[in-house]
């Protein structure tokens, strides 16, 4: 019966009153934080994994026992067997601010066709995100395997993942871990190389390439394969970086520094899409003519690029290709324990107005 005064209803013989207030789980983040260790070292203490010393496995055992924490058994259960889970984490979208950038449909139909592979080799799979400063995260621990994208130099995550003992393939590769991990890449530099020529064979002779900043094994191909090209045809190696995030934005901002310098580039060739579309849209603000100008194309498809008018030159990247291969490898390798290490997809060139003299 509920007390006319306070609203309250009274707890019956043994059972906590309704408006008592619930106590908080103790989490693994405790344990970590009266530690000063790294959640990763705490899970893997736990969990038995890793290369946790004996000494430090004994003070996370007993802090846990201190202090009354007890293992999701659900998540301590996936440890001993097998989850049927895949994780993906998608690096290059973990430090932009957003997993859904304006205009970009790369990650998704890379993850889309990536989910029913998985699906059909027996998986599910489970988007995790991994932001800057939040590498330590437990979550990835008791999956089955890891599928990371565009990983950076010396990822944390691909580091405690192989800590950890999961099975990692990674699309792109982590350029200090290139031997440790199974990959699945475009083959970038012929790709790259390929639209060099299509540019020099339609008339450029000062070509500008703006690439990303991410430490990842796509920059860092893409501008070998430029510095190469540029060196063999004798032609001025001009290389500019503009962080990702920036956008359309940030390729409309450079191109209207460098298309206004003498000797400007007859022809801007950007790492990404939306880059391409804020270069093509500052030089026609500019009074610049597309293509007979200036000759744009991008090393990414993006609704922007699509849409633009001229629409722009652009390598297809094959994501839906790369989705695929890479949670099939991972499969493999977790159900008949492969070792294959690699495997590398042909990008596809398409040629729209902004290159069409």
């Amino acid at each position: 019966m509920t007390d006319a005064r306070t609203g309250h209803t009274p707890a019956g013989p043994g059972e906590p009153g309704r408006d008592a207030p619930t106590a908080r789980r103790i989490t693994i983040h405790d344990v970590a934080e009266n530690l000063g260790v790294s959640l990763s070292t705490v899970s893997l203490a736990l969990n038995g994994k890793g290369t946790i010393s004996t000494a430090t496995r004994d003070r996370v055992f007993a802090e846990a026992a201190r202090i009354g924490y007890v293992a999701n058994p659900f998540a301590r259960g996936l440890r001993r067997g097998r989850s049927g889970v895949l994780g993906l984490s998608i690096r290059s979208l973990d430090s932009t601010g957003t997993y859904r950038p304006a205009g970009v449909d790369h990650f998704s139909r890379m993850a889309g066709t990536a989910a029913f592979t998985a699906m059909d080799r027996g998986f599910g799979l489970m988007l995790v995100p991994l932001r800057a400063g939040d590498e330590n995260s437990e979550g990835p621990l008791w999956v089955d395997g890891y599928v990371v994208e565009d990983p950076r130099t010396d990822d944390p995550v691909v580091g405690t993942l192989l800590d950890a003992g999961i099975p990692v393939v990674t699309i792109g590769w982590d350029p200090a871990r290139k031997n440790r991990t199974a990959w699945v890449s475009t083959a970038d530099r012929d790709a790259s190389t390929q639209l060099l020529d299509l540019l020099a064979a339609r008339g450029a002779r000062r070509i500008c390439f703006i690439s990303g900043t991410e430490r990842n094994s796509w920059n860092a191909e893409t501008a070998r394969a430029f510095r190469a090209w540029c060196q063999t045809h004798r032609m001025p190696a001009r290389l500019l970086r503009v962080p990702e995030s920036a956008g359309e934005e940030g390729g409309a901002k450079i191109a209207a520094q460098i298309l206004a310098e003498p000797g400007a580039p007859d022809a801007i060739y950007c790492q990404t899409g939306r880059h391409a579309a804020g270069v093509a849209r500052a030089a026609l603000s500019m009074g610049l003519r597309i293509p007979h100008d200036l000759l744009v194309a991008a090393g990414n498809d993006a609704e922007q690029t699509r849409s633009f008018d001229p629409a722009i030159t652009v390598i297809d990247l094959q994501p839906e290709t790369l989705g695929r291969e890479a949670v099939d490898l991972l499969a493999d390798i977790i159900d008949h324990g492969s070792r294959e290490r690699s495997r590398v997809i042909s990008a596809r060139l398409i040629e729209r107005g902004s290159t069409a003299r």
